[in-house]
Parts: structure tokens; sequence; C-alpha cells
């Protein structure tokens, strides 16, 4: 655990323009057992968990969508009702078990303004009630310099398209 804190720290002090409310000793003191075994995961599957204000959370910021959680449909229901070629898992399952959520739109957003972030890749979102009830669920990225937010069939499953979550300190 020594090295990912090692990581973390280097990380954050890195890129201070992603977290300029907080210092690293307010992170450390939030650095619990299952915190820090919740980050791991996150970092071994290439998310590069930082700190990303205004509040105390980390949110992915790997430079594309995380490798590690790729091609996967968006929630379990989706992951049920596909016939054939099911991928091998759900962004939503995938994150609840770990013990973390998929970004809000809003947060991506918001992450999208202190660090750009999927401009070849894109990352499954949370998805409104609305939306999923028909079949759908969104998904972000960037491009031409602006952030997009898209819609997709909840079943669908690409290479290039992951999920960021949040943990909140």
């Amino acid at each position: 655990m020594n090295d990912l804190i090692e990581i973390l720290k280097t990380r954050f002090h890195k890129y201070p323009e992603r977290h300029p409310e907080f210092t690293w000793e307010q992170v450390e003191e939030k650095l619990s057992p299952k915190v820090l075994q919740i980050l791991e995961v996150l970092e071994e599957s290439e998310g590069e968990p930082d700190i990303v204000g205004p509040e105390l959370q980390f949110i992915d910021c790997s430079p594309e969508s995380p490798k590690g959680r790729r091609s996967l449909c968006y929630d379990q229901e989706a992951l049920e009702k596909r016939k054939e070629h099911k991928p091998n898992g759900s962004a939503v399952k995938w994150a609840t078990d770990l013990g973390v959520r998929l970004l809000t739109e809003e947060e991506y957003i918001h992450l999208q303004s202190r660090v750009a972030v999927d401009q070849k890749t894109s990352s499954w979102l949370q998805t409104p009630k609305e939306v999923r009830d028909k079949g759908g669920a969104i998904f972000g990225d960037k491009r031409y310099g602006r952030v997009f937010i898209y819609h997709n069939g909840a079943d669908s499953y690409y290479a290039a398209r992951a999920f960021r979550c949040v943990l909140k300190l």
C-alpha cells in the first residue's frame, strides 16, 4: 500500500490544477484501508485516480478511458437482455461491486474543465432514468476541443469505451 500512496501523492503534486482547493495532508488523512483497497483496483485498471475538486473525491484522470474497464455494456439489465456476443460484464455492476459509482454528466463536464480526457475513447456516464427506461444509456467524450454527451443502447459495448468513476472521501 505504501507504493500506492506514493503514486497518489506524486500524481497529486504533479497536477495541482485539478485540486487547488486541497492539500495532500487533507487527502492523506482520509486514506483508510478500505479507500486504499478501492484505489488500488482503480489504479490497476489504469484509471489513474486523482483528487478533482471542488469536492474531496478521487476521479479517474487517465487520458483515455481506463483500459482495464473497457468492452462493458452499461448495466446488468442490459447484459442479461443481450442474447449474443455478450460482453464480460457491465459498467454499473463493476462500479457498484467495487464501492464507487459512474460519473454523472455534470461531473464529467467538470472533469473535462480540469483535464482533457477521452479524446480518442469514450466513457459511460450515469444515465437518467427516463433514458434508461427506454433502453438507452449515455456516454461522453471530447472531440474538436469540446465535450460531447451521446446516447447508445445500454447493451452496446466497444473496445474504446469504458467508464470513469468517483470515490468520495
